[in-house]
């Protein structure tokens, strides 16, 4: 917690003083509180953190900021001293000329801990956003609620949680953890559509570290306990983890540029220089025909994608799934691909709960959806079993089904099972279906299949492995060539690899008025 002096209330001026004398007051008085104390500000610089100001000069364009609250301060009688703006920034300003709101927690200012005014500042610049109809940033670096307030600290976070889920579908949301976020308070970026956080700056926890220790007697540090790495590869808290707090703000400024202001607008576009009728010939020596040879998945989204550019959504958790944004024909697209070099791109328990989370978002903010298929179906075992495969499942397939946005399945290669239907099949409603020319679509592989069907041929064959061969082509022959979805209607084309990028952006264009057709209810009750 910051030593530092309170913010000396403004001298009363004479009565005789002129309205420039007063002006000049302003000034002198504003100059201090938004300066604040140096060595306050030394002992931020040393940690290797920027001051809520400096983030927020980073997150927005130059000059844009309006401040609100700046000489706000806790009321008269508070137990805490009384320091203009309470250990938080907030206002609004624009990123890439685009209006949004924000607030920046201020360490300096009594750990950036929230008691009654600082939550009521939050409160407002909230209910602004929302009723602004304008993305809400929230910059976090706070030690928790401030104990000397009560329950009013408590009462304030409420708040926040009520907003965050009023504003859930309406507005982006975004938190950047900064520094410490814990007890109630890491509730709050669990609520929103994004988390930022950065290497060994950023710690989120429920209990800290002293608490595990009484209550267990587990030793565990900050980072172990609730650092980037944990809750970006371990948790699936994380959204993005970067390096430092520029590289930080400069990817919440590139995720802004590719979501809408709000659930009544658009993605925004831009003109492109990667023609929308390139072709890919590289896909078909990225993606050979033997399905158990693995490839990186993300090497297809970048040969399809505008520029070759795209912003994967927890790159480091459930990672046999790959989420990201991209644009193609200049239009923000939500791509989910199965990742054969991980687990051979297997669903399970992880991926599905990651990959329902990123499909409710693109439909929540009108980005359409592209499929990339090559799944093998879903993870067996008992542990998956036990700990609700068939539920986490089930949110994959609700969240698919229940998303109204243009959605485009391409399935490359294999797409067996269940997990084929999950991975947005016709049959839940993909808008267009195409495949290429080396996909296999059917309940399971053919060797597996051909045991399950015929074991009592096989076991009384003189010649078994034999007589398997045979079985296992005239099974791969008749019912999992690469026409025979499309011959049932449930594959619109087959095409050449080539042709990806041109026929998603054709379709994403035909697609482009689609509207949804809802039935009438307060809201769906989605599996948990």
């Amino acid at each position: 917690m910051s030593q530092q002096a309170s913010t000396p209330a403004p001298e009363p001026v004479r009565h005789a003083a002129t309205t420039r004398d007063h002006v000049r007051r302003l000034h002198e008085v504003r100059r201090r509180a938004t300066v604040g104390d140096e060595l306050a500000t030394e002992r931020q610089h040393a940690k290797g953190k920027l001051t809520a100001r400096q983030r927020l000069q980073h997150l927005l364009d130059e000059g844009s900021f309006t401040e609100f609250d700046l000489f706000r301060r806790p009321a008269p009688g508070s137990p805490v001293p009384e320091y203009c703006t309470d250990g938080v920034v907030t206002g609004a300003g624009t990123v890439h000329g685009r209006r949004v709101f924000a607030y920046a927690q201020d360490f300096r200012i009594l750990g950036g801990s929230l008691g009654e005014a600082h939550a009521a500042k939050i409160h407002k610049v909230m209910d602004l956003a929302i009723a602004a109809g304008a993305p809400l940033v929230a910059l976090l670096d706070s030690g928790g609620a401030r104990i000397q307030e009560g329950v009013t600290a408590l009462a304030g976070y409420g708040g926040i949680f009520r907003r965050n889920v009023r504003a859930s579908g309406v507005i982006p949301q975004i938190s950047v953890v900064l520094g410490p976020c814990a007890g109630g308070a890491a509730y709050s970026p669990a609520l929103t559509d994004f988390t930022f956080v950065v290497r060994n700056v950023s710690h989120m926890f429920v209990t800290g570290p002293d608490v595990i220790k009484t209550v267990t007697g587990e030793s565990v540090t900050h980072e172990e306990l609730g650092g980037a790495e944990v809750h970006a590869a371990t948790s699936g808290v994380a959204t993005f983890v970067a390096d430092d707090e520029e590289t930080c703000l400069e990817d919440v400024r590139h995720l802004i540029s590719l979501l809408p202001s709000n659930s009544h607008d658009l993605p925004p576009s831009y003109e492109t220089d990667d023609p929308p009728a390139r072709r890919c010939p590289r896909l078909a020596d990225i993606v050979l025909a033997n399905p158990k040879v693995p490839y990186d998945v993300r090497e297809v989204i970048a040969e399809i994608v505008d520029d070759a550019e795209f912003m994967e959504v927890h790159e480091h958790w459930a990672e046999n799934i790959v989420c990201a944004l991209a644009r193609m024909g200049g239009r923000t697209v939500g791509i989910l691909a199965n990742q054969p070099v991980v687990r051979a791109g297997v669903l399970d328990i992880d991926t599905s709960q990651k990959a329902a989370r990123f499909v409710q978002m693109c439909d929540a903010f009108s980005i359409p959806l592209v499929t990339l298929v090559d799944v093998p179906g879903f993870l067996p075992g008992v542990d998956q079993e036990h700990d609700g495969i068939i539920r986490h499942g089930a949110k994959l397939l609700y969240a698919y089904c229940n998303a109204t946005v243009p959605r485009i399945q391409v399935i490359l290669r294999k797409a067996y099972g269940g997990a084929y239907i999950a991975m947005d099949s016709r049959s839940i409603g993909a808008d267009l279906s195409f495949a290429w020319p080396i996909n296999e679509i059917a309940v399971m592989g053919a060797e597996a299949a051909v045991g399950v069907i015929y074991r009592k041929e096989l076991a009384a064959a003189g010649d078994p492995e034999q007589r398997r061969t045979q079985l296992i082509t005239e099974y791969t022959e008749e019912l999992m060539h690469p026409y025979y979805a499309s011959e049932r209607g449930l594959v619109d084309d087959v095409i050449d690899p080539a042709d990806t990028r041109v026929m998603i952006i054709r379709a994403l264009e035909l697609l482009s008025d689609k509207r949804p057709d809802l039935m009438p209810r307060k809201h769906g009750n989605p599996p948990t």
